[in-house]
């Protein structure tokens, strides 16, 4: 295999060589990325005080397929979108919008989510999306930190003891399956296009 290939996520067979189209390309897919986060935010199981939802899941996979700078600037638009007010957020409209909201007790997992997708991208780039257990390895890490964060905010706000039951302990188990998902789930990806490391 061509090792500029093999060291490149999925959205490199995607991305025109030239200026223009290659930008343009990769705008659509930063708004479909955030299109892509915010339906997995409001895909939601209520819980209490942090409701369990498909976005980890979401931000490993676009982490996966872009590579850690398209994943970074989707991670850092989708922020953007619901810093400025726009209900993209699992709890928004109504649990707030925009910087109050921000700063409630998910603060902590949107700033895990860029690191998740910083993560997961750096690890597409050096080619472990070819590598189930390179790359869950690289997932538990950075699912991990989102958790840690979400926990270091959360206590500020309830408490270290109510923190981790409400927003480490229920998320531990569906978190590894969404690891071991989009692990296995991105050789199989490579396979089925003939790019196999």
């Amino acid at each position: 295999m061509n090792n500029s290939i093999a060291a490149r996520p999925l959205s490199a067979l995607a991305l025109p060589r030239s200026g223009a189209a290659r930008l343009a390309t990769q705008a659509a897919m930063v708004i479909g990325g955030t299109l892509i986060l915010t339906l997995a935010a409001k895909t939601k199981v209520p819980l209490g005080i942090v409701d369990i939802n498909l976005g980890t899941l979401a931000v490993m996979a676009i982490g996966v397929a872009y590579g850690w700078r398209l994943a970074l600037a989707t991670l850092l638009a989708y922020l953007a979108e619901g810093a400025v007010g726009l209900p993209v957020f699992q709890g928004t409209p109504e649990k707030g919008i925009g910087l109050a909201y921000m700063v409630g007790p998910t603060g902590g997992y949107l700033v895990g989510y860029v690191l998740l997708a910083l993560i997961a991208g750096w690890a597409a780039n050096r080619g472990w999306d070819r590598n189930p257990l390179k790359l869950g390895a690289a997932l538990a890490v950075g699912s991990a930190l989102v958790l840690g964060l979400g926990y270091a905010w959360l206590s500020t706000l309830i408490g270290a003891e109510k923190a981790w039951a409400f927003g480490v302990a229920p998320f531990i188990y569906g978190d590894l399956v969404k690891v071991a998902l989009v692990a296995a789930a991105a050789p199989a990806v490579w396979a089925l296009l003939g790019r196999k490391a």
